[in-house]
């Protein structure tokens, strides 16, 4: 089906963002994205401090965790620091719609620019979920928020949201197995076009059909779905 839709519509490249006229050390993208010098500066100094943060705290301790259940590990490890041209179109699209935010407000709230995925066997993933959220409240991580997509149609999977607490620092965690890892990379590329709200609604419509075919594959663990949400959702909320 992703083959069908890259016949009728192929990728194409982005046509490159006009910097001519920027001042040295400013940073531009599409959709009207721009940090000049100052607070371009104060957010790579941002990013570089994350990433000190990340090798030096987070990781250790999420190793620690692994280190702990043979039966899973963390897939996809060498992608665990978001890009930083993604942090700052997060950044400017925070800063865009709150006005009084500063880069390092923007930059705080931001709650995947460290992100981990654990795999699991099918078997162990309910059960596995669970003791893992044990073992990070163990390394002292403080527990933001959960997401179980697991009746969703277009994703299938455990989002959670973590604070180290001397820093602040907030983090991704995700819960796979690895069928649902492998949907979730088979659809990245249609996700993201969605996100970028570069589909018109025809095109749309046919790629949520192919996120919602990939997923109706994706067996569901034995109890995956009662995972409950963190702060739990209201009985009638979407």
């Amino acid at each position: 089906m992703w083959g069908e839709y890259e016949r009728k519509w192929p990728p194409s490249e982005r046509p490159p963002v006009d910097t001519s006229a920027d001042p040295p050390g400013s940073w531009r993208a599409d959709r009207d994205r721009y940090l000049g010098r100052a607070d371009n500066a104060r957010v790579e100094a941002a990013c570089d401090r994350i990433a000190e943060l990340e090798r030096d705290k987070i990781t250790p301790a999420m190793r620690r965790v692994e280190s702990q259940d043979p039966d899973r590990h963390l897939t996809g490890f060498d992608y665990r620091l978001k890009g930083g041209d993604r942090i700052k179109e997060k950044v400017c699209d925070m800063m865009q719609e709150f006005a009084d935010f500063s880069p390092e407000d923007a930059i705080s709230i931001v709650p995947d620019t460290i992100r981990y995925t654990f795999g699991y066997r099918e078997a162990h993933y309910t059960q596995g979920v669970w003791s893992d959220i044990e073992r990070m409240k163990d390394q002292g991580f403080e527990l933001h928020k959960i997401k179980n997509s697991w009746s969703s149609d277009h994703y299938k999977g455990v989002n959670s949201q973590w604070i180290e607490p001397d820093s602040g620092q907030r983090f991704e965690v995700q819960f796979h197995t690895r069928t649902s890892f492998e949907a979730k990379q088979l659809t990245h590329d249609a996700y993201e076009r969605l996100r970028a709200r570069q589909a018109d609604k025809f095109e749309q419509m046919v790629l949520e059909a192919f996120e919602a075919k990939v997923a109706a594959e994706v067996p569901v663990p034995s109890g995956a779905a009662d995972i409950p949400d963190y702060p739990e959702r209201a009985a009638d909320a979407r």
